[in-house]
C-alpha cells in the first residue's frame, strides 16, 4: 500500500496514530492513513500563522501563479487521483476523473480574478477607498462526497486573497486529498497550505482554535451549528454551506419521457449523495402515474456496481453509517407510501443500494421532511404549481430547488418566491466556479465560488483621506 503522510509546515509527517480507510465497494482497507493529534493540528495552524505575514505580503501575481502550477499538477496526476477518489469514495470511474478535472478548473478560475482596490469618491473634499485585506488563517473542512471537488471550492479562494490554510478531509475519504498535497507541497512557500486527517474528532478544536480566523465548512447542518458555536468566541468569520432537502417542482405541460431522465439524473448523480441532489418531486397530479412509471423504469435499468468496474452508473453509498441510515429511509418510504423500483441493498458485499422510486407519500413523511442524503427519490402529488410551492418551501431547509415547465413566466415567477439559494428552470444542479452558491435558513451561511467567494476570505478596510 502506498504511504500517506499529513503536510505541516512544508514538511510531510507521520500522524501520531493511524486508522484504515475502508473502499465502501468492498468493504476492504484501501490503505492506513495517518491520524494527527490534537497537539499536530495545534502545529499546523502554528505553522499556517508563521507563514501568513509572508503570503499576504506576497504580490497577488505570483499567488496566481501558484494555483496555476496548482491546477498543472492536479491535470497531470489526474488518471491516478481519480483512481485513488473512486477507491475511498465509491464513485464511478469516470465522475472521479470528472471531479480531478473539474477541482483543476477551480483554481484556474480563481487565479483569474483580482482584489483592486475600489475609489469610491475622489472628491475635493476627500479621497475614499475600499480594500481587501486577507484574514489570516483559514480552516477547510471538507465533506465525504466530493472530497477535492469541495476543498477546490475553498482553499484557491482563500489562497489567492492571501490566507494561509489548514485543510481537514472526511474522516472516511482523506487518501485523495494527502495525496494532492504531497504533490503540490513544494510549490507553495512552508506552511501556506497544510493537511491533516482525524477520526472525526479534530473537527471541532480546528474550528474554535484561536489562531483561526476563519472557518469554511461543508457537511450537515447540526455539525454546521457546532462550528458557528465554536467560532462565537474569537468571532472568527464562517462560511456555512449545510444540509439540503431540494424540491423539484414539475408543472402539467411537461412531457415525463424527456423530463423523467433528467430528474433522475438530478435525484440520483452520486448515488444521491450530493448536497444539492433533488430530494424531493413535486409532480402535478395530471402526469403524475406518468412521471412515476418513466422514473422507475430508469431506475430499473440503472447499472450498480463497483466504481472501477467499466459500465458502472452509480456507486455504493461511501460509508456504512450513510448505508445504514439510507436503508432506514427506504423501510420509512414502504411504510408511508408505495415502492415502485429499487427498495434493496445490492449484493452482500459493499455499501450498494438500488435507487429507489417512492410513490403514493406526503410531506408528512420523514423520508420527505428529512434529507436522505441517498438514491431515494420520494414523488409527491401535487394540484398545481401553487400547492407544490408551499409545500416545497415550508421546509427548513434552503439550498436549491428547481422549476419544470415549458411556460418560463411561470417558471420565473415561482422561482423568485421559492425560499432557496439556487432556484434552477429546466435543470437542477447545474454550476459554475464564476457563479456564487450559498444556501437560505438551515441550508447555511455566506457563499461559496464567484466573485462573492473570493470577497468572503478578505476583510473590507476603508481609507478615507480628507483633501
Amino acid at each position: 500500500m502506498t504511504e500517506f503522510k499529513l503536510l505541516i509546515g512544508g514538511e510531510l509527517v507521520a500522524g501520531d496514530a493511524v486508522m484504515n480507510i475502508i473502499n465502501p465497494a468492498t468493504e476492504e482497507p484501501v490503505a492506513q492513513a495517518p491520524r494527527a493529534s490534537k497537539a499536530q493540528l495545534d502545529r499546523a495552524v502554528a505553522a499556517a500563522a508563521a507563514a501568513f505575514p509572508d503570503w499576504a505580503a506576497t504580490p497577488i501575481d505570483v499567488r496566481r501563479g501558484s494555483l496555476m502550477a496548482i491546477a498543472d499538477t492536479i491535470e497531470a496526476n489526474a488518471p491516478d487521483l481519480a483512481r485513488l477518489l473512486t477507491q475511498e469514495q465509491g464513485k464511478p470511474l469516470g465522475d472521479a476523473t470528472f471531479e480531478i478535472f473539474g477541482a483543476a478548473a477551480f483554481f484556474r478560475y480563481f487565479a483569474s480574478l483580482d482584489l483592486p482596490t475600489k475609489v469610491i469618491e475622489d472628491s475635493e473634499t476627500r479621497r475614499v477607498e475600499l480594500r481587501r485585506k486577507p484574514l489570516g488563517v483559514v480552516a477547510a473542512i471538507v465533506p465525504w462526497n466530493f472530497p477535492i471537488m469541495l476543498m477546490a471550492f475553498k482553499v484557491p479562494a482563500a489562497l489567492l486573497a492571501g490566507n494561509t490554510v489548514v485543510v481537514k478531509p472526511a474522516a472516511t475519504t482523506p487518501l485523495t486529498t494527502l495525496a494532492l498535497a504531497a504533490l503540490v507541497k513544494d510549490l507553495l512557500p512552508p506552511g501556506v497550505v497544510n493537511v491533516i486527517a482525524d477520526a472525526n474528532d479534530l473537527g471541532g478544536d480546528l474550528a474554535k482554535h484561536p489562531d483561526v480566523r476563519k472557518v469554511s465548512f461543508t457537511g450537515s447542518t447540526e455539525t454546521g451549528k457546532k462550528v458557528m458555536a465554536g467560532a462565537v468566541e474569537t468571532l472568527k468569520r464562517v462560511t456555512l454551506e449545510l444540509g439540503g432537502n431540494d424540491a423539484g417542482i414539475v408543472l402539467d405541460d411537461v412531457d415525463p419521457v424527456v423530463t423523467a431522465p433528467k430528474i433522475f439524473s438530478a435525484a440520483f448523480q452520486n448515488s444521491g449523495q450530493v448536497c444539492v441532489a433533488m430530494k424531493r418531486v413535486y409532480v402535478h397530479e395530471t402526469i403524475y402515474d406518468a412521471m412515476c412509471d418513466e422514473l422507475a423504469k430508469l431506475a430499473d435499468q440503472a447499472i450498480v456496481g463497483d466504481g472501477l468496474d467499466q459500465g458502472t452508473q452509480f456507486g455504493p453509498l461511501q460509508n456504512k453509517a450513510q448505508f445504514e441510515k439510507v436503508l432506514g429511509y427506504i423501510e420509512t418510504g414502504r411504510r408511508d407510501g408505495k415502492v415502485i423500483a429499487g427498495g434493496a441493498r445490492v449484493g452482500e458485499k459493499g455499501y450498494f443500494i438500488r435507487p429507489t422510486i417512492v410513490r403514493d407519500i406526503d410531506d408528512t413523511s420523514p423520508l420527505v421532511a428529512e434529507e436522505q442524503f441517498g438514491p431515494v427519490l420520494p414523488v409527491i402529488r401535487v394540484r398545481d404549481g401553487e400547492d407544490a410551492l408551499a409545500r416545497a418551501s415550508a421546509s427548513p431547509f434552503g439550498l436549491g430547488g428547481s422549476i419544470w415547465t415549458g411556460d418560463l413566466d411561470k417558471a420565473y415567477d415561482l422561482a423568485r418566491r421559492m425560499d432557496t439559494g439556487t432556484v434552477w428552470i429546466n435543470q437542477h444542479a447545474d454550476f459554475g466556479p464564476h457563479i456564487p452558491f450559498g444556501g437560505a435558513k438551515f441550508s447555511g451561511v455566506g457563499a461559496e465560488l464567484g466573485e462573492e467567494a473570493l470577497t468572503e476570505f478578505t476583510q473590507l478596510q476603508v481609507i478615507n483621506a480628507a483633501r
